[in-house]
């Protein structure tokens, strides 16, 4: 198991930029994949980025591309999300979540992503 705290949320206008962490513990984490996803309210959760054991794949939404860039740091155990030219749509909660796996399996297997932190609210305003 490994333990996710996100920190880095916060209200930005249209057009700004945010730096979302996650602070992880636990000697699961360097062999797995970690993601970041979101909801809104009123909606269902969604993949937002993954990124591989070591950091050499990472996986986008179509809709945050080229804006968000994911990343990790090992050896100080972090994930770290980028987010540039936010926009309102991006209004939403966003959590870490640690994967099973060693990277991305894609949108067919949610399973995959077993431990989760309580989430930061990003607020964009228009």
């Amino acid at each position: 198991q490994v333990q996710l705290v996100e920190s880095g949320g916060g209200l930005v206008q249209a057009g700004g930029s945010l730096r979302l962490s996650c602070a992880a513990s636990g000697r699961t984490f360097r062999s797995s994949a970690m993601g970041w996803f979101r909801q809104a309210p009123g909606k269902e959760r969604e993949f937002v980025a993954a990124i591989s054991w070591s950091g050499g794949n990472m996986h986008y939404k179509d809709s945050v591309g080229g804006r968000f860039t994911i990343s990790r740091d090992n050896t100080k155990e972090m994930v770290y999300l980028q987010m540039n030219s936010l926009k309102p749509e991006d209004t939403a909660v966003y959590y870490c979540a640690a994967s099973r796996a060693s990277d991305y399996r894609g949108s067919g297997y949610p399973e995959d992503f077993t431990s989760w932190g309580q989430g930061t609210q990003v607020t964009v305003s228009s």
